[in-house]
């Protein structure tokens, strides 16, 4: 049975421990998953409903009335935990292709006037820059966060100050050193 991200990240918030709709946005916010996974606030219920109907999770237990209004609290069924812990540990395990749009830009860099291309490594650095800033930030607002959250956060500012480091030698070079108009050394 297989779980797309977004379904397994609110399966596994689930596994970690029964939680209505509002909660999960409140965790998925707080661990920044949307950096990772595409799962907008509005698209939570319709997961939970499709996860339902799999069989994967159920409500449990009554509902939490805040402010007025019962919220279903919902938990994993034991498929559910079996379903999660099989996909979590391939998710892992496995090195799947990632298809990022700067590698597309890249390929058609030749159609780009230099001046044009320097201005855009420019503010993909900047926005490199702003998003390791935003990350260190919302780690150090979680300091007693569960070793796998720590864990997400390390793995994404690892792979943006590759990113940066990437990013400021390959400006020097294109900075430095005019290409062939053709694409050939």
């Amino acid at each position: 049975m297989d779980l797309t991200p977004a379904e397994l990240t609110l399966l596994g918030l689930l596994v970690e421990r029964p939680r209505h709709g509002y909660e999960l946005e409140e965790v998925i916010t707080a661990r920044g998953s949307r950096e990772w996974t595409e799962i907008g606030f509005s698209s939570i219920y319709y997961l939970l409903a499709k996860l339902r109907d799999r069989g994967l999770v159920e409500e449990v237990g009554e509902p939490n009335a805040r402010r007025g209004r019962a919220r279903k609290v919902f938990g994993p069924t034991a498929d559910g935990r079996r379903a999660c812990a099989r996909a979590a540990e391939a998710a892992v395990a496995e090195l799947r292709p990632v298809f990022p749009p700067v590698l597309v830009g890249l390929a058609n860099e030749p159609a780009i006037p230099p001046d044009r291309l320097r201005a855009a490594l420019h503010r993909r650095a900047d926005a490199v820059a702003a998003k390791i800033t935003e990350l260190r930030a919302a780690a150090a607002a979680q300091p007693h966060a569960p070793r796998f959250a720590r864990a997400i956060f390390d793995f994404s500012l690892a792979q943006l100050e590759a990113e940066q480091r990437w990013l400021s030698a390959y400006r020097a070079e294109v900075t430095t050193t005019p290409d062939q108009e053709d694409g050939r050394p």
